[in-house]
Parts: structure tokens; C-alpha cells; sequence
């Protein structure tokens, strides 16, 4: 599976402030808080969901891939997404892990992964 998702029992609001207090605890921050459908209702589309888009990044280890390969930029900063569906909040991301795997690099996938399993922990304390 590409991708890890978790159902929280709480507000797209409260899973939101919530990862990026886990976050911190990581030395991740966040750079940019996108509210998708917000964006979207103010171009005049209807979207009847909750969307918004963490771009978390840990400039340590950006700085560490991209020295190895600067097609990583290609995937960085990291995304994290909380969102509604048919009634229920929900958590994810895209696996870093499954993404290196477009660059053949092993220890590209060796950061990954460490990088994958701690945005993972930090998910699971929402």
C-alpha cells in the first residue's frame, strides 16, 4: 500500500493541531497549512468534505536526502492529510518509502524509512 491512514474520533480542526504537536516532538514543523476546501468554496466549487494539507518538513534530514539525490525535491516537503469522508476524520500520508522507491538509491531508502516510521508514530498519537 502506498499510503498509511488512521480514523481519529475528532474534528478535521482538532487532528490538525493535534499532528502538529506530535510533530514538534520529532523536530518536524510545519511549513505551509493548506485548507483545500476552503480554497476550493472560495473559487466558487462546491466540496462537501474537509481537506486540509500539512507540508511538514525536518531540515536535517531534507538537507541529508538531498545531498544524496536532488530528484527528492521532487517529493518534499512531506504531506500530511486530514480529511473528512462520508462522516469520518481521517489521517494520512503518502509512505516515503514507497516514493524513494522511483529513486534507485539504497540509502535513500534506508532514510525513508526511518523517516516514514516516525511521521507514522507521530500519526498514531492523534
Amino acid at each position: 500500500m502506498f499510503h498509511y491512514t488512521k480514523e481519529v474520533s475528532m474534528t478535521v480542526k482538532e487532528a490538525a493541531e493535534k499532528v502538529e504537536s506530535t510533530l514538534k516532538e520529532e523536530s518536524f514543523g510545519v511549513l505551509w497549512n493548506l485548507d483545500l476546501a476552503g480554497k476550493l468554496e472560495e473559487k466558487g466549487l462546491d466540496f462537501n468534505e474537509e481537506v486540509v494539507i500539512l507540508e511538514v518538513c525536518n531540515p536535517k534530514e531534507a538537507k541529508k536526502v538531498l545531498e544524496q539525490s536532488m530528484l527528492v525535491s521532487y517529493f518534499l516537503p512531506c504531506k500530511i492529510s486530514i480529511y473528512t469522508e462520508n462522516g469520518t476524520t481521517k489521517v494520512g500520508m503518502a509512505k516515503p518509502s514507497k516514493l524513494i522507491e522511483l529513486v534507485d538509491n539504497d540509502e535513500l531508502k534506508n532514510i525513508a524509512l526511518d523517516i516514514e516510521e516516525r511521521l507514522i508514530a507521530c500519526i498514531e498519537k492523534v
